[in-house]
């Protein structure tokens, strides 16, 4: 029986080429970014789900209440607490801490070359009990006996020594030789930690300044995690973290929350990180993205099924009339689809391995194809079961419920002349589309608004370098500054700089310094100690940053009264409540106490997703060590090699790095532009679908209809008029569309909007944009169907009457 029914399901696909065509490129189509999005959201989902005991495990969030009205979230804890929470808080199975170095790579030496590791952190020696790691060579153990020793990820081993077997490799980090104790596997795309070197906390305590440092309580440097009996409260865990601060920490004003590792990834609110973060919005938009292109893929299937009901009716009749029951027929039709959703998953497993790299390059991921994976066969066998599921059921019931004799009247149960299901479907399919249309519309101006607000200056002509935190420290501050005016002097002698100027940070796209106290001005509120952004910045900052003055003036070189004088942004004025007339109001910053001398238009430091602080620029050079060099046009290659020769020449032994504020600029919005490229990619795709089904839907009409149009030409009708007798019904149908589409693109553009501080207004124009391309894109598909139906020969048409 299943083998008959196979045979006449293969006929019929051959008999309806082009149906069939139409059908499986669709599902096809649908089906693979189904699958490519469904493989991003369950990673993003899943992310430290594998670790061992993973539900017993969390990192500790400190909530630092620094006035009446700021609390300040951090995700790192001091290194004390960690060790009075084993020995004092009952519940607590492990500690492990982590001090990440991203921000601050280790400089290594291997084979005689000079190299900087970015993934690397420090661990103590319960984070691999406490997270799970698979040794390739080597062993935790030895890695925690040695205090001068190293585990790298396989990919390290390869890029360091050409190969994954270096257990017992040294590689040279500052003075000291440290040996590759083991070799672990590459951390999978669900981890947070992303390191490829791990070296031990004790050989950073093995320095007698940095052991101090960590025993102070004031420094908050670490992701501590901690380990819980399954019967422990987290609750009531915190609440014990918080009496150890009272107890070791003068004047405490931290409150403790315990983050679930399962949490981590989708945490929000948090000063900075260390770590990656996904956005659980964007995962939603996907998970219904995803969703949706295979309900659209097999929307088309079951119009284009259901439009040619009519060309089985006969074959429905003899087989009823000689035995069929319902149940034969539905299993027939059913297989059908399911022949279609099994050759299109073929094609999509095709698809899915020619694409993998780019989907990869794309989300900066490290997707797999193994063929033996669970999670991977989990998607596909969901994603062929759901399109099955939708392209089979209506269509089976339908023509298994033809009778005989009602199809001799000319109708049936379903009422088969009855077009309005189609027309449904053709309306849900395009409101889709439009809907992404004008995601695709709103996507691209906010991004487009991002890049304008920041294009006060030519970041393509402006680089950042700086002076290494851990080499600058070294140094007295002196020396510190003598070095950094060393260096500007050096750079104003190339022919290739336009200008230079120092400033503190490292990144002015990305400047998180960000502090409190230690501030008063006139008319300040008691108690009131508002977090403040302060820049330490010199006289040419604001000519390299084309910055405006709303007030006021800027630093006058070499005057002494101005090194304690300060700069305040619009938003600190407004605030802060500093009294007017604002210029020569008394400020004391950082315990230096001056007076306002100017007051400059706000400007973004920081991702626009965040709102701009108040801003304090100082004319100080303490901690001022990174540069800000503006090229001459033309020149800017030249410039680097200048830059490069002066900064080896004055920072011996150091690597010198440096960044082009337009890369630093696309890295800060890359989670952004990731997403808009997909989303875009996906809508372009879903569109396509759509195209697709109404493409055959034309076909088939004009087909139908070949007779009344072969009788309208021979009794005068223009082509201008069949064309329009053949699209206004799909074109009213699109402007259905239209209305439906309207509240929910806004509704769901304007929810992702929220997620920006700083933001665009969606427009009527928009709306009124996507409805004209909508109907454009219909008329260019079922135009050329209406053409080639109104050019046909009338005579051959009415001859096979």
């Amino acid at each position: 029986m299943i083998k008959t029914y196979f045979k006449t399901a293969w006929r019929n696909l051959l008999k309806h080429k082009a149906g069939s065509i139409i059908n499986l490129f669709g599902l096809t189509i649908g089906m693979s970014a189904a699958v490519f999005i469904f493989l991003w959201v369950r990673n993003e989902l899943s992310f430290d789900n594998y670790h061992p005991q993973a539900q017993n495990i969390y990192r500790i969030k400190n909530l630092l209440s620094v006035d009446k009205t700021s609390v300040w979230t951090w995700e790192t804890s001091p290194y004390m607490l960690g060790e009075k929470a084993k020995a004092e808080v009952p519940g607590i199975q492990l500690v492990t801490r982590l001090w990440s170095l991203t921000n601050n790579g280790p400089a290594l030496t291997v084979n005689n070359k000079l190299v900087k590791e970015k993934a690397a952190a420090y661990i103590d020696a319960n984070w691999f009990k406490v997270f799970h790691y698979d040794f390739l060579s080597g062993s935790a153990d030895n890695f925690n006996r040695h205090p001068f020793s190293l585990v790298l990820t396989a990919t390290a081993a390869r890029k360091y020594f050409d190969t994954e077997n270096a257990v017992g490799k040294i590689i040279h980090i500052d003075t000291l030789d440290y040996q590759v104790q083991g070799v672990i596997k590459d951390y999978p795309t669900n981890s947070s930690f992303a390191y490829d070197m791990f070296i031990p906390l004790a050989a950073k305590h093995a320095n007698a300044k940095s052991l101090k440092d960590d025993e102070t309580w004031s420094n908050f440097n670490y992701l501590t995690f901690v380990r819980l009996n399954p019967s422990a409260n987290p609750q009531t865990t915190a609440t014990r973290l918080r009496a150890i601060y009272k107890k070791n920490r003068q004047q405490d004003n931290t409150a403790v929350q315990l983050t679930a590792l399962r949490d981590m990834h989708f945490e929000t609110g948090l000063q900075s990180s260390q770590l990656g973060h996904g956005n659980r919005k964007v995962v939603n938009i996907f998970m219904i993205l995803g969703i949706v292109l295979l309900v659209i893929a097999c929307m088309n299937y079951v119009n284009l099924t259901t439009a040619r009901a009519t060309m089985r009716l006969k074959e429905v009749s003899v087989r009823k009339i000689v035995g069929a029951d319902r149940k034969h027929l539905f299993g027939q039709f059913v297989l059908e689809s399911a022949l279609i959703s099994l050759l299109s998953l073929g094609l999509t497993l095709l698809v899915i391995k020619l694409c993998l790299p780019l989907f990869n390059q794309v989300t900066e991921r490290r997707f797999t194809l193994p063929l033996l994976s669970s999670p991977l066969w989990t998607i596909l066998g969901s994603t062929f079961i759901a399109s099955v599921l939708l392209t089979s059921i209506y269509p089976a019931l339908l023509l298994s419920s033809f009778q005989p004799i009602a199809v001799f009247r000319g109708s049936g149960i379903f009422r088969v002349k009855n077009t309005s299901l189609r027309k449904t479907l053709v309306v849900c399919q395009f409101t889709i589309s439009i809907v992404l249309i004008v995601a695709t519309i709103v996507i691209y101006r906010q991004m487009q608004f991002i890049q304008q607000q920041n294009d006060q200056y030519d970041k393509s002509q402006v680089l950042t370098f700086s002076i290494p935190w851990s080499d600058a420290m070294k140094m007295k501050k002196p020396q510190r500054e003598g070095l950094a005016k060393n260096i500007e002097q050096a750079l104003r002698s190339q022919s290739g700089i336009e200008n230079v100027s120092i400033m503190n940070g490292g990144s002015v796209l990305d400047y998180r310094s960000f502090s409190s106290g230690g501030t008063d001005w006139d008319g300040r509120v008691e108690g009131f100690d508002p977090g403040i952004t302060f820049f330490s910045a010199d006289t040419n900052f604001r000519k390299i940053l084309n910055l405006q003055l709303a007030d006021g003036r800027w630093f006058i070189p070499n005057s002494v009264a101005d090194a304690h004088n300060a700069i305040l942004n619009e938003t600190a004025v407004r605030e802060l409540g500093i009294r007017k007339p604002v210029i020569g109001q008394r400020f004391v910053a950082r315990g230096d106490t001056g007076v306002v001398i100017g007051v400059v238009k706000d400007f973004y430091y920081k991702n626009m997703h965040e709102k701009i602080d108040p801003v304090v620029i100082k004319n100080d050079a303490e901690y001022a060590f990174s540069f800000l060099v503006k090229t001459v046009p033309g020149k800017a290659s030249a410039a680097q090699a200048a830059i490069a020769q002066v900064y080896k020449a004055q920072v011996p032994g150091s690597i010198f790095e440096y960044k082009f504020l337009d890369d630093e600029f696309d890295h800060l919005y890359r989670e952004d532009h990731k997403t808009a490229s997909l989303i875009w990619t996906f809508s372009l795709l879903a569109i396509f679908i759509s195209c697709l089904g109404l493409y055959g839907l034309a076909a088939f009409s004009a087909e139908r209809r070949h007779k009344e149009i072969s009788i309208r030409k021979v009794l005068g009708a223009s082509m201008h008029s069949i064309v329009s007798l053949l699209s206004k019904e799909f074109v009213y149908l699109v402007l259905a569309a239209l209305l439906l589409a309207t509240p929910l693109a806004w509704w769901a553009m304007n929810n992702w909007l929220q997620d920006f501080a700083y933001r665009i207004h969606i427009q009527w124009w928009m709306f009124v944009l996507a409805g004209v391309l909508a109907v454009a894109i219909t008329l260019v598909t079922v135009g050329f169907q209406a053409i080639k139906a109104a050019l046909m020969n009338p005579v051959k048409n009415l001859r096979s009457e």
